[in-house]
């Protein structure tokens, strides 16, 4: 009788999903659907700070997110492959902007929206966050 033995999913694997299907599947909506899609693994994995969710990216293979700036009303993160580098020039990173605007939007309470700047020469994804104390959520 052969032995089964489990492998973990290849970063090779996962890139076939994100850069070819997903794109493929989605077409014109993959931005908005990924961001949607990023706020939706927020509230099933959700994070009871806000200093957890670089060791959230990193062990889900997302990738090595550091605080760059935080204030009072945004902040920005950067987003760097601890790896191979990013495919920046072949993916938007609106699943994880969706992602880091839900855990900041349940952590803080108040409206949150993420935007991701690419910079292909840096092989670096900047993340900025803005939230609005005014606006309150449940």
């Amino acid at each position: 009788m052969e032995k089964n033995t489990y492998e973990a999913p290849t970063q090779f694997g996962y890139e076939l999903i994100r850069d070819h299907v997903l794109p493929s599947i989605l077409g014109k909506h993959e931005g908005d659907i990924l961001y949607w899609a990023g706020k939706e693994i927020a509230r099933k994995f959700p994070v009871f700070s806000i200093e957890e969710i670089p060791a959230f990216f990193l062990e889900a293979g997302g990738g090595q997110l550091t605080v760059d700036k935080m204030s009072k009303k945004e902040a920005f993160y950067q987003l760097k492959s601890p790896g191979e580098p990013l495919k920046i020039s072949e993916r938007n990173f609106h699943l994880e902007a969706g992602f880091i605007a839900e855990q900041f939007q349940k952590l803080k309470g108040c409206l949150t929206e993420c935007y991701a700047e690419t910079k292909a020469s840096e092989n670096t994804v900047t993340l900025q966050l803005a939230w609005d104390k005014k606006e309150t959520v449940q």
